[in-house]
């Protein structure tokens, strides 16, 4: 149930409204709130144990309900409230820096009249301020607080007096023509309405009161009933429901702790594909595989995929997903992405370019063409005439659950049906997920067979409940109650298949049900980043807060927990084997979304939906657009009065959409905007009004206004922008932002305020990519725990770098990630003055471009202790002959060297002791790899991408070496685009 995660987010924004620095309310209204915070917390506790206290399925269900609505009752009474007419104290105490303009006009016209209006305005505001202040912390009386509220009515009067005098003394003309000193008026207007507002809400608000403690008096109902549910005792036993979902095309993971991939059961089907696709005939043929989802399909034509043999046969590889929800454009773009002939300028392209390049692309060569999760003929139609037949071998594979679909495509050709696991082989797949290689324990083996049994023999069945049992108790009686419930299910279909995923939700901590749940927002077969899915689940409030640890390192431990569980598949891992994208395979995501809708979580709008012509009482928490939808019949969501539910997140993800859509943004209590696939023409200025936002993302082409740092609880902010070049200005405002953690734009300039009070970004974590930035001290002091940093700079022959003072990095402690470009307006070598660097210690991952620095210079970067990831890209380092030495680079796992002039490298093990993969992209003048570099005895990749042939010789040799030796491990990839020009060469040495 969401109950849990509605709970944890009523906390969080009680636990915001009562902390110090919170907005303003009277002692009245925090007496209350403390109250209710009390009751919140029983709740959580409640649920927290309610795993193990639970006899009577239906009645649990029932009291969950109650807990989680009457939770979003009380989170959206209280937010509605604040988003209406709460300003937060930081408001008041932090002044907006002076634009540029408004500091020159009033340089240029220190006018006595106009300092006195200033002055003035200024001192009655700080009455105003002190006088609310003192009556909420000194917890005044409702009768001396109606004294206090007269007083500050007289003062508001006194303002509104000078104002009035003061414009009548001065020439309308001569204000309209001072378009800096109109700025300041409006501006000091806005603030007073704004002010004034919230002052009669808090000695005004007895209507509010009594909705609160109406509110307060429903919780408390629902707390005695748990009381009383408590006293009348419970057993041990979890509740074990039926749960949904159908689909497939993500690939299980078959991996059980060390990581190497365990095929079970497939040993005879990957020895016919081998056969099939890699057969004498020459003529271009088609391959299906076939069978209900979760039986392994993706996973076969995985393996296959990247078998070493099959590898080296063909010259070419594409792999793309299709799913039920497609576009012949995303077909397109992912073959010529994954077969690594897709370049930046062409996701603007037509359809009919796109498929023109593919089948180009192709002509003459040997390909392998796998389309994974086919559902309908209409897309191998569209298809199947850029693919070409040249009757030399070349292979299409297709995976499906419809025979119907695979005998269309080619009726010849025998299906590939897969099979159900037998009993010994679906309990050797149990066994490896649960106790990886140590034994079952004798007491639970015939259990453990009988659970196996009871999976049907279907692989995604098995995976999920074996990642259930591995983190579960091994006792005797659990595994007697997971048997007895999995028998009365028999596994031959898709909605019979959920049942027993949903055995596996039910009895998952409720601390991960939402994190779980929230797959679904994705798009079916999405890889979903895994950074933007963390900084989403902070912003949802689902996670609960640990003193010792960063939302982000929480996050990434629910993560970890849930793909344990093989509930989330890793899709993809970054350099230093962190993950970097995930998904969800298409039963499971099912199952989340019957569930999502089912318990008011998520509400998915897709392409062919007319519900929201229908039905006007939807009130899910979360509104997930399909981007078709939003793309043909934006305007029937814009009209429907679905909007006046009360949602908290809206989000549409997929591919980016080329023209505007019109999207309504005036939920009032909205914590999530995820519209970065969306362009926006005009800035949609309702989003300034909305004060819970904690999630931004969005694209527009020009600046963003002030306005912007009105979001004050704004968390993560993803600006960018559609035109290549462009570098909008952030404005000075972005300073006055203190929950900001991630700050991610397409290359932008960040303005720095002078002589300004700022506030201290103590919880901003992410900075990527701003151009030209001046490290001054005060910038640095205001950024402490800064972990991630993207920065460029247009680098010309005068460029004078002590400006940007860029050996300050060094003082930023915190930092483990740093990307540094330097773009020239000419060429590198003619630049003499090179920026000199220093870098923080604590520093993980770190690319350099354009930098020109001199190879002996590196030992400033093999001396960094932590050092795991080195990316030298472009230039990073000038000169033909780099001596590492040794004892440096300790900890350094990836080493990627691309575009740079190295002629001679002396390396050898004892300067990379620790090193896993090395990369060299496009050193055509580097003749020869070190022979040492195969004795590292953590090396497993070498990948060489348009070098010189005398470099791939020396890469094969150094895995001839190893091999000789005993060493299976290492691999050489080879891609000579460059040297066989219009013939792609590929091998894979295994």
């Amino acid at each position: 149930m969401a109950a849990y995660s509605a709970v944890l987010s009523l906390s969080q924004t009680l636990d915001t409204i009562l902390a110090p620095g919170g907005p303003i309310i009277t002692s009245i209204q925090r007496s209350k709130l403390g109250s209710l915070r009390e009751k919140v917390s029983f709740l959580q506790q409640f649920l927290e144990n309610s795993l193990k206290k639970t006899s009577d399925q239906a009645a649990a269900e029932s009291l969950e309900a109650k807990i989680r609505d009457v939770a979003f009752k009380a989170e959206d009474l209280i937010e509605s409230r604040t988003s209406s007419y709460i300003v937060p104290e930081s408001e008041t105490k932090h002044p907006v820096p002076i634009s540029p303009e408004t500091r020159r006009y009033q340089d240029q016209n220190s006018l006595k009249p106009f300092l006195i209006f200033v002055v003035i305005n200024v001192v009655m505001f700080i009455l105003v301020q002190n006088l609310l202040h003192f009556a909420v912390k000194n917890f005044v009386s409702v009768g001396l607080q109606s004294v206090m509220f007269d007083a500050v009515q007289i003062l508001m009067s006194v303002v509104v007096i000078l104002n009035l005098t003061y414009f009548l003394s001065k020439n309308v003309m001569e204000v309209k023509t001072k378009p800096a000193q109109s700025q300041v008026v409006e501006e000091s207007k806005s603030k007073y309405v704004k002010f004034v507002k919230s002052v009669m809400v808090q000695f005004n608000s007895k209507k509010e009161d009594e909705d609160l403690q109406k509110i307060i008096e429903e919780v408390g109902s629902v707390v005695e009933e748990v009381i009383n549910k408590d006293e009348n005792g419970a057993d041990n036993q979890r509740p074990m429901g039926n749960l949904s979902t159908a689909g497939s095309s993500s690939i299980p993971d078959y991996s059980v702790g060390s990581g190497k991939n365990v095929v079970v059961g497939f040993e005879s089907d990957l020895e016919e594909m081998r056969t099939r696709l890699t057969g004498a005939s020459s003529k271009r043929e088609i391959v299906s595989i076939v069978g209900m989802g979760g039986i392994g399909k993706t996973t076969l034509a995985r393996q296959a995929y990247d078998d070493s043999y099959i590898v080296y046969h063909f010259d070419t590889r594409a792999w793309v997903t299709v799913s039920q929800e497609y576009s012949l454009r995303q077909v397109l773009v992912g073959l010529l992405d994954s077969a690594k002939i897709l370049t930046e300028n062409m996701y603007e392209k037509r359809e009919e370019e796109l498929a023109d390049y593919l089948y180009k692309s192709l002509i003459g060569r040997r390909y392998l063409i796998v389309m994974d999760d086919i559902w309908d003929t209409e897309i191998w139609d569209a298809v199947k005439r850029y693919f070409p037949d040249d009757c030399n071998g070349s292979r299409i594979l297709l995976t499906t659950r419809l025979s119907d679909v695979a005998l269309y495509a080619d009726s010849f050709s025998p299906l590939h049906k897969m099979q159900f696991l037998k009993e010994d082989e679906s309990w050797n797949l149990l066994c490896q997920k649960v106790f990886g290689e140590k034994d079952c324990p004798g007491e639970l083996e015939d259990i453990g067979k009988a659970i196996a049994r009871n999976c049907g023999g279907l692989p995604l069945a098995i995976v999920v409940i074996g990642g259930l049992l591995s983190k579960e108790s091994r006792r005797e009686e659990y595994w007697r109650n997971l048997a007895e419930n999995l028998s009365s299910i028999v596994t031959k279909d898709d909605e019979q298949c959920l049942e027993i995923l949903g055995l596996s939700y039910n009895r998952l901590p409720h601390r991960l049900r939402a994190c779980f749940l929230y797959m679904a927002v994705f798009p079916e077969d999405y890889d979903i980043p895994v950074p933007k899915l963390i900084r989403l689940w902070a912003a949802e409030g689902f996670l609960q807060p640990d003193a010792s640890k960063s939302l982000e390192d929480l996050a990434e431990e629910y993560l970890d927990d849930l793909i344990e569980r093989n509930l989330i598949l890793v899709s993809k891992r970054s350099a230093n084997g962190k993950i970097r994208t995930c998904n969800i395979h298409d039963l499971l995501r099912n199952l989340c979304l019957r569930n999502a809708q089912k318990e008011k979580f998520l509400y998915v709008v897709k392409y062919d939906d007319d519900v929201l012509q229908q039905d006007v009482n939807i009130t899910p928490r979360r509104l997930s657009i399909h981007p078709h939808f939003l793309s043909i019949q934006s305007e029937i969501l814009y009209n429907s009065e679905i909007h006046n539910s009360s949602a908290h997140s809206l989000l549409c993800t997929g591919a980016r959409l080329i023209y505007p859509s019109r999207v309504y943004l005036g939920y009032k209590l909205l914590r999530v905007i995820d519209l970065i696939i969306v362009r926006f023409f005009h800035f949609p200025a309702e989003i300034t009004k909305l004060v819970n936002l904690r999630y931004l993302a969005f694209t527009y082409n020009e600046a963003l206004p002030p306005s912007i740092a009105d979001l004050r609880n704004l968390q993560t902010l993803v600006y960018h922008n559609w035109t290549y070049g462009k570098c909008p200005i952030f404005p000075v405002e972005i300073w006055m932002m203190p929950k900001l953690r991630h700050l991610c734009v397409t290359p932008c300039s960040l303005l720095v305020p002078r002589n300004v009070k700022m506030l201290v970004l103590e919880n901003l974590q992410t900075l990527s990519e701003v151009r030209n930035l001046r490290f001054r001290v005060n910038i640095l002091k205001r950024i402490p725990n800064l972990r991630e940093l993207g920065i460029s700079y247009d680098v010309s022959p005068t460029v004078n770098w002590s400006e940007y003072q860029l050996e300050a990095l060094v003082n930023l402690h915190q930092l483990e990630t740093l990307k540094l470009l330097f773009k020239y307006s000419s060429h590198a070598s003619e630049i003499v003055n090179r920026p000199k660097l220093v870098f923080p210690e604590k520093l993980k991952r770190l690319t350099l471009a354009g930098c020109g620095i001199p190879w002996s210079s590196m030992t400033i970067v093999g001396a960094l202790p932590n050092l795991e990831v080195l990316k030298l890209r472009k230039n990073a380092c000038q000169g033909i002959e780099w001596e590492p030495v040794e004892g440096q680079f300790c900890q350094l796992k990836h080493l990627l060297l691309e575009e740079v002039d190295l002629v001679q490298w002396g390396a050898n093990e004892a300067h990379f002791p620790r090193l896993r993969r090395l990369i060299i992209r496009s050193c055509y003048k580097l003749k020869e790899i070190p022979s040492a570099i195969g004795e590292i005895p953590t090396l497993e990749m070498i990948e060489l991408v348009d070098c010189h042939p005398s470099a791939v010789t020396c890469a094969e040799k150094i895995q001839e070496e190893q091999e000789s030796m005993g060493n299976e491990e290492l691999k050489v990839r080879i891609d000579l685009r460059r040297y066989f020009k219009n013939k792609f060469y590929s091998k894979i040495f295994h």
